[in-house]
């Protein structure tokens, strides 16, 4: 490994080239093992005499910090008595955020529990990990080096506009797909589109955390509105609202999905006001009873419906692969937006996840874990049914169940608190997530979760 080492040109220039390679062994940047250049090499690129870095060498040696081999060469050698580490940036404090990213709480790792009911996890192990491997390596034999377009791979959104079109309705041409790095990406190039300092922004009550927080880092004022047995109440949406950020389909976290009235009165609401409604379709290809309503996007005739979407929930999280479908008007400006951010997304496995949805293997994998999703489902389903308030759900890798729970009694048991998803008044439940944990381990979690008196109101 190349190391860098800078010389003042002051002073003892042996004392300096050791200080620094000490510094690099104890610190962790240079590790046990690695080969140093010779000192003749290193000596003609600090552009000192070859015995000023060999007396650095010596001592290095003497202090057991390196070891000589015979025609191999010198090789870091650190001894057993010293305690590497990382070395740290520096730790002054003069320079702060700006006070909204005070307000943000940091996601913080959460280790694997024994019984895992977190939300928003797909199970990794239905991923066709092989048949992906294949297509990877396919691509990387043909596809072009250099940067793509903004919007991403042709092939991809050509295959994203066919896909959705057919299973979700979804109104788009190619021209109109825009792929992100996750939904995450696509809210975000959204809000730096749309959003001005001060700007009103609508979102669900319980809703998605990460969306508001995300509003809200841009500066906007972030205004909860009540979701009810028909989603999203479209008369409490303030009058100042400029966007509104829903999930129709599979409404999160509570599983219900929005009436076609209230997605008609919703979409009058827009065009009355001159706002902009992100449908951002949660999780809902995992269907297990009833045909889904049409998209707000497919019922869109005025062009105010941003239709968002995300195959980590559906493939697996490290694809770190969505998309958006923007109306013409705002097409030009998310694409510059896109480009500003990260120019594109990752163009191997663009092209190999366009392969995967023309030869049918998407819709196939999908079938297959819906299948698995909904035994999990209605299991879960039966359980919470008899202790809690069950909210109904068709669809997704969840479910919510409104009562008194303690979250507490099990910590080998990950499940989410609906008081979490919620900015105001909290009602209390419980959110199952089911991506997590394999059928024959879902009773014992939850009889665990509940065995400490968890029972709620009927």
């Amino acid at each position: 490994m190349e190391f860098h080492v800078s010389l003042t040109g002051r002073g003892d220039l042996a004392a300096q080239i050791y200080r620094q390679l000490r510094d690099a062994i104890l610190d962790g940047r240079l590790r046990e093992g690695e080969r140093l250049p010779p000192t003749r090499e290193l000596s003609r690129s600090l552009d000192v005499a070859r015995n000023t870095v060999a007396v650095a060498y010596d001592r290095l040696m003497a202090d057991g910090f390196l070891v000589g081999r015979a025609g191999a060469g010198t090789f870091v050698c650190a001894p057993a008595r010293v305690e590497t580490g990382r070395r740290r940036a520096p730790q002054g404090s003069g320079v702060q955020p700006r006070a909204v990213w005070r307000s943000i709480p940091p996601m913080a790792p959460r280790p694997t529990p024994a019984f895992d009911f977190r939300v928003g996890m797909p199970d990794v192990r239905l991923f066709p990990l092989e048949t992906w491997r294949r297509l990877v390596t396919r691509e990387l034999r043909v596809t072009a080096a250099g940067y793509l377009p903004p919007e991403g791979h042709e092939g991809l959104r050509d295959a994203i506009a066919r896909y959705f079109g057919i299973a979700r309705s979804v109104r788009a041409a190619p021209d109109d797909v825009i792929v992100t790095q996750g939904a995450q990406q696509a809210l975000d190039l959204i809000g730096r589109v749309l959003i001005e300092p001060g700007d009103c922004v609508a979102v669900e009550e319980p809703g998605y955390p990460p969306a508001r927080r995300l509003f809200h880092s841009l500066g906007a004022r972030v205004a909860g509105v009540p979701v009810d047995a028909e989603g999203l109440d479209v008369t409490a949406i303030p009058r100042a609202a400029r966007l509104v950020y829903v999930t129709p389909s599979h409404q999160f976290p509570l599983g219900t999905p929005m009436s076609l009235a209230r997605r008609t009165a919703l979409l009058a609401w827009a065009e009355g006001r001159d706002a902009v409604v992100i449908e951002d379709d949660y999780d809902s290809e995992f269907r297990f009873e009833d045909r889904p309503l049409e998209p707000l996007q497919s019922l869109d005739r005025s062009g105010r419906v941003l239709y968002v979407g995300s195959f980590s929930k559906t493939l697996a999280p490290m694809l770190r692969l969505g998309f958006l479908v923007a109306p013409a008007s705002l097409q030009p400006a998310l694409r510059t937006a896109k480009r500003l951010t990260d120019w594109h997304s990752e163009a191997t496995a663009q092209a190999a996840l366009a392969r995967f949805i023309d030869e049918g293997l998407l819709a196939r994998h999908v079938r297959k874990a819906t299948r698995v999703y909904a035994a999990r489902h209605a299991r879960i389903a039966a359980f919470l049914g008899d202790r809690l308030d069950l909210v109904p759900s068709a669809a997704g890798l969840h479910l919510c169940a409104k009562g008194e729970a303690d979250l507490t009694a099990a910590p080998e048991v990950a499940v989410e608190d609906l008081t979490t998803y919620y900015a105001g008044a909290p009602e209390r439940g419980v959110v199952v997530g089911y991506g997590g944990i394999s059928l024959e381990h879902i009773d014992e979690g939850l009889r665990r979760l509940f065995a400490r008196g968890n029972r709620g109101p009927r």
